[in-house]
């Protein structure tokens, strides 16, 4: 494209920050390198708040967890090379669990492609850096002249908004930040939509819907983290109480209906409970909301365990926003693509329609009261157990005692993850943030420092276990430099746990698995409450049952952040599922389930 040499020009980086304050952008994660500093530097002036890392996949989980409390795509800036790969962990986690994203990332001068300059990735191809994130984000950007920089950033952030949403790389030489460019390319981004109209139902798909689920005789609703995507929480209640069909959902859709609702079955699969698979199972008809189907959430899709659907057993109704993950798993009888909050909008004004006096009960209700009892009383003597080090029930049962019903909790993996999904009511819908798809050890002690910085005005709780937290410690120096309070609470059974406890059911043993062993806990190294308190923190090692409740108690009066070191008996959680890797383990069954921690 010719230039006009008449044309008022400036700086590129600069115009770019301008750019991101006019989209409402107040904050970008992130860590410097020699290729964005003209980014930085420019960030100097500017009223969007840099946070600071000492590690990229401290910057890319913090992200994540800020656009999943927000609900809008963040801004992950890094640098190249080893910069972008250290960020790819988290970066990838956002990608498989939907969340918004939109990365910026340094590269090498344009007119040194090829030539090995300082840490350019090309022992196989030249200008090629920003493949590497090609298999997990949306879309990877190169930028190859400065003039293309305002159009390719103002479509990264409708393609991470939209649809299915996700991360997008905007891969940019460090030269084309500092070049100077015609201000109109800018200027022009002004005008124009910044989102897109959602899709929805049409009117004849939504009868179906309704008509099939009213005669059928034993109905579920299966609800997955596409409910949370599209903030349909209040338009999901409204059908399922006016409908009275009780709800179960997939990990990434704990929560979006309070766990105390008195429909909610709870979560399917391998960790779910026996009463929510029967139901599933039996069911006639399911109408599945924003889920995929995984494969821990469907027992392996062995169709004796969650999920019998196809031609002898329950129809499927599948809506999601994303084509393809329809009928990826299950045969569908109708499938619809959708934004979910239209889609049930539409959903709830049908069925009050046809149903004016909604679907009659049919006594599930009290089932699923029943159930929830009883199923509770299994753990009530581990709950109030004295036993040191404790036991994971009574860490969830007194940090659910003491967190505000509001409060956001970040899990990792584990018994953070899968207890907590099978055991811990959340009350608030959105409340709770999980690594799904990719399961990504060290997720949550950066993510909820995200999410404090999205909601400073709301208890932000990290429940993670000793292996999660020491992945990327340093988490806590950016939360001192950003004065976000989150309480880390580290359930720490000196292993990594859930795979501790498969290599014992299956081989006998725990090799590379469990950590050095000290005379009494505490002794145990590291010291994570020391840790904390050398980085500026609050640190507290409990050295007994009694000593968690108020320990956490103080560290939320306290307004600071705070780690709270609780060493943990290695319980295996509950399951009624089954998980493939079991027989692959001990195909004459004889591996047992898989303990978690």
């Amino acid at each position: 494209m010719a230039r006009d040499p008449n044309a008022k020009t400036a700086e590129q980086a600069p115009q770019l920050v301008r750019y991101l304050e006019a989209r409402g952008i107040t904050h970008i994660f992130g860590l410097c390198g020699h290729t964005n500093i003209a980014v930085l530097s420019a960030l100097a002036n500017s009223r969007i708040r840099f946070v600071n890392v000492r590690h990229e996949q401290i910057s890319a989980h913090a992200a994540d967890g800020y656009a999943r409390a927000t609900g809008r795509a963040s801004v992950l800036l890094t640098h190249l090379s080893p910069g972008l790969t250290n960020a790819a962990t988290g970066v990838a986690n956002a990608a498989l669990d939907c969340t918004p994203m939109v990365v910026i990332a340094g590269d090498v001068p344009s007119y040194y492609y090829g030539k090995h300059p300082h840490q350019e990735v090309n022992l196989h191809a030249d200008a090629q850096q920003y493949e590497i994130y090609r298999p997990f984000v949306k879309r990877a950007w190169r930028v190859d002249t400065p003039e293309l920089l305002p159009e390719i950033i103002e479509k990264a952030f409708i393609l991470a908004e939209s649809g299915q949403p996700g991360p997008v790389l905007v891969n940019v030489p460090m030269d084309i930040f500092s070049a100077e460019v015609d201000v109109a390319l800018w200027d022009r981004l002004k005008t124009g939509s910044k989102k897109l109209a959602k899709p929805s139902l049409d009117e004849d798909t939504a009868r179906r819907i309704v008509s099939a689920l009213a005669d059928a005789a034993s109905p579920v609703i299966h609800v997955g983290g596409g409910i949370a995507l599209a903030r349909a929480y209040d338009e999901l209640r409204d059908f399922v109480d006016h409908m009275q069909i009780p709800v179960s959902f997939s990990l990434m859709g704990k929560g979006v209906l309070p766990d105390d609702h008195p429909l909610v079955l709870g979560m399917t699969g391998f960790w779910g409970m026996k009463f929510t698979n029967e139901q599933t199972l039996g069911a006639d008809w399911i109408l599945a909301l924003g889920t995929r189907f995984k494969e821990a959430d469907s027992s392996s899709w062995y169709p004796e365990y969650t999920f019998d659907i196809g031609k002898d057993g329950s129809k499927l109704i599948h809506i999601d926003i994303e084509p393809q993950e329809i009928g990826r798993n299950y045969p569908v009888e109708i499938g619809a693509v959708a934004d979910l909050k239209p889609a049930l909008t539409v959903l709830n004004r049908v069925a009050r329609e046809m149903l004016p006096d909604g679907r009659r009960p049919d006594g599930r209700a009290a089932r699923i009261a029943e159930e929830r009892k009883a199923f509770a009383e299994t753990n009530t003597e581990m709950q109030v157990s004295d036993a040191f080090p404790m036991m994971p029930e009574r860490i969830l049962a007194d940090l659910r005692a003491v967190m505000p019903r509001d409060a956001i909790l970040t899990s990792d993996v584990g018994w953070n993850k899968n207890g907590v999904a099978q055991q811990f009511d959340i009350f608030t819908p959105g409340s709770i943030l999980i690594p799904g798809g990719f399961a990504t050890m060290g997720f949550g002690p950066p993510a909820a420092v995200g999410a404090k910085i999205a909601e400073p005005d709301r208890v932000v709780i990290s429940l993670v276990g000793d292996g999660g937290f020491g992945q990327n410690p340093a988490v806590l120096a950016t939360a001192v430099a950003e004065n976000t309070p989150v309480i880390w609470i580290i359930m720490n059974n000196n292993a990594y746990g859930t795979i501790a406890g498969l290599q014992q059911s299956n081989y006998g043993l725990t090799h590379g698995t469990t950590f050095p062993t000290a005379a009494s806990p505490a002794e145990q190294m590291p010291d994570y409450a020391a840790i904390a308190r050398a980085y500026g923190c609050e640190g507290v090692r409990v050295t007994s049952a009694a000593d968690f409740k108020p320990a956490l108690e103080a560290a939320i009066a306290s307004g600071k952040p705070t780690v709270i070191d609780v060493p943990m008996i290695n319980n295996p959680t509950p399951t009624s599922g089954h998980w493939n890797i079991l027989d692959i383990y001990s195909p004459e069954g004889g591996g047992g389930h898989a303990a978690t921690g």
